[in-house]
């Protein structure tokens, strides 16, 4: 079965597989979890994602400026599953681990403490997970 979720494809992985690292075991929780409510509310699910895909199609902002945009709003509503969605979309898009940091700086400057505690833990155990994924590549 193949899925589209905010402009990524993924196939439905086996209940077998076991994730290397707590970060991608996020993504795949996420993704199943997603999976599942699309077979069970598909017509939702095709709206939510087009609108999504919308959202984050290439205009006046690129897609690495929305993605940092949306790392900022997960980290602000303290959405661990987004927070590492969007530093996935964020390293995707080419952002680098300082402009992801810059963009952590200007939510912690509105979200205080709690932004920030996001930051210097989740966002720096996804980035450092991801990139260690792909340099195995």
């Amino acid at each position: 079965m193949m899925l589209k979720i905010s402009g990524m494809e993924w196939t439905r992985m086996e209940h077998s597989y076991e994730p290397s690292n707590s970060i991608e075991a996020a993504l795949h929780d996420y993704k199943m979890g997603l999976g599942t409510f699309t077979q069970k509310m598909p017509d939702l699910a095709q709206h939510y994602n087009a609108f999504t895909e919308a959202c984050f199609k290439e205009g006046s902002l690129s897609q690495k400026q929305k993605q940092l945009i949306a790392l900022g709003i997960s980290l602000y509503s303290q959405d661990e599953y987004c927070i590492i969605y969007h530093v996935k979309g964020c390293l995707d898009q080419g952002a680098s681990e300082e402009e992801v940091l810059e963009a952590v700086g200007v939510t912690a400057a509105f979200g205080g403490g709690a932004a920030m505690s996001q930051a210097v833990t989740l966002v720096q155990e996804a980035m450092d997970e991801l990139n260690q994924g792909q340099m195995k590549q």
